[in-house]
């Protein structure tokens, strides 16, 4: 299914993405705990996705069919970080339970928007390769009626 260097990638992917929201957590909490800035946050997170998905898209060189299993070997990888952070190092992303609590509940949101992200990125190319095929199809079929 991968190449092993494509699950480097994915791994270090991970990594980048882990530590990317977990500093934007500790060092700007209000954006997890202010009630204005909290909603951006969620609202601001689907356009982020959607660049992430693509990056992990490009630099694992995936294929369609290998973008969503691609996508949850980033966010499984992500979560048991998240996870294993929020049990025993909570510490990482504030200290107090608020905001490990809206925390892990932006980054769940974040999880899930990424795997929608990455199905609808899969399906739209997968649909644009079938009608780049039948295009093709018809072009010799057109070709073989001229000759």
């Amino acid at each position: 299914m991968f190449v092993t260097q494509q699950i480097k990638i994915l791994g270090v992917l991970a990594a980048l993405f882990w530590l990317a929201a977990t500093a934007v957590i500790r060092c700007f909490p209000a954006c997890v705990t202010d009630p204005v800035w909290g909603s951006a946050q969620f609202v601001l997170t689907v356009p982020i996705c959607w660049v992430c998905v693509d990056a992990v898209r490009r630099r694992a060189r995936l294929a369609p069919e290998q973008l969503v299993p691609g996508t949850a070997i980033v966010v499984a990888t992500e979560m048991l970080m998240d996870a294993t952070a929020l049990r025993w190092a909570h510490v990482i992303y504030g200290n107090t339970d608020l905001i490990d609590r809206l925390a892990a509940a932006w980054l769940l949101w974040g999880y899930a928007i990424s795997l929608g992200c990455a199905l609808v990125m899969a399906r739209r190319k997968s649909l644009q390769l079938q009608g780049a095929a039948a295009q093709g199809g018809r072009a010799v079929a057109k070709l073989a009626t001229f000759s």
